[in-house]
């Protein structure tokens, strides 16, 4: 495997980003332990971009989860991107365009930079959390870039941005922080940083939706709106995977997820419920 952090200018974001990338390249994995040749390194190589939540950055996934063991199991290219609390949208001010820089400039240019797969089919976007936000936003407001989106516990929280005022605030940040994340949180669930109505657009000019799967605990905070997007979802007659398990907002919940989302992803049959996960979490 090879590991690294990356640094570049990019347009959306008029500045040097950093982003932490995991490939899987060594010849010994193309080899299972029984000396079969190991199917997935017998395709193009994946292309998975992966998102941090709220206060976190890109190592969220590579300290806790068992992302690294997952990628090069399945011969999928890791990169991650910091969020920096934008949740991924093209914020006011400063330039940080992170949807532009993530859902399109990013992809584009690992793709070219290491050689990876220009077809959409082959790119995928996932996250928790804020990132399951991101995930989700990402691969709505781009769906020629991403054919798969996987996004666990997601921080939908636009219902409840858009009910705050000038001077108001939550456990997130105040109305002047959402104004510059989101625009207006009296416009959000109207405007295209709302997944919802993203997935309006598309059913109204017939583009192809990226295929969903969702997962929440029933014990996560967030599970409410998650649920909220699943009755969207379904009034809507848009094909989805939705999992609710005994969890709540941590890694003990996302972890397992990781790998059944890939398997997913890569067309492979999901690992049974309970099932133990490749690689183990790191603390």
């Amino acid at each position: 495997m090879a590991f690294g952090r990356l640094e570049n200018y990019f347009e959306a974001t008029r500045r040097v980003m950093e982003f932490r990338f995991v490939l899987p390249d060594d010849p010994r994995y193309r080899m299972n332990f029984d000396g079969t040749p190991n199917p997935y390194y017998e395709r193009k190589t994946k292309t998975l971009i992966v998102l941090n939540g709220y206060t976190h950055n890109n190592l969220e996934w590579l300290m806790h989860t068992n992302i690294i063991d997952v990628a090069r199991k399945y011969n999928v290219a890791v990169f991650l991107p910091s969020g920096e609390n934008c949740f991924y949208t093209n914020c006011e001010g400063c330039n940080d365009h992170f949807a532009d820089y993530v859902g399109d400039e990013l992809v584009h240019y690992v793709t070219k930079c290491f050689g990876l797969s220009e077809d959409r089919e082959d790119h995928y976007v996932m996250g928790l959390s804020m990132g399951g936000f991101g995930a989700l936003h990402t691969g709505l407001a781009y769906p020629q870039n991403f054919s798969k989106i996987a996004a666990f516990s997601s921080a939908l929280i636009l219902h409840e941005v858009a009910k705050l005022h000038p001077g108001e605030s939550n456990a997130g940040g105040d109305y002047a922080y959402y104004s510059r994340v989101f625009g207006k949180p009296e416009t959000v669930l109207t405007s295209n940083d709302n997944p919802e109505q993203l997935i309006l657009n598309m059913l109204a000019d017939g583009t192809k939706i990226p295929d969903l799967y969702l997962a929440c605990g029933s014990e996560d905070f967030l599970l409410e709106p998650n649920l909220w997007l699943v009755d969207f979802l379904k009034k809507h007659n848009v094909p989805h995977i939705y999992h609710q398990s005994p969890g709540g907002h941590d890694y003990n919940f996302w972890l397992p997820y990781t790998e059944r989302a890939v398997r997913w992803m890569i067309g492979e049959p999901e690992l049974e419920e309970g099932a133990s996960p490749v690689g183990g979490m790191i603390q």
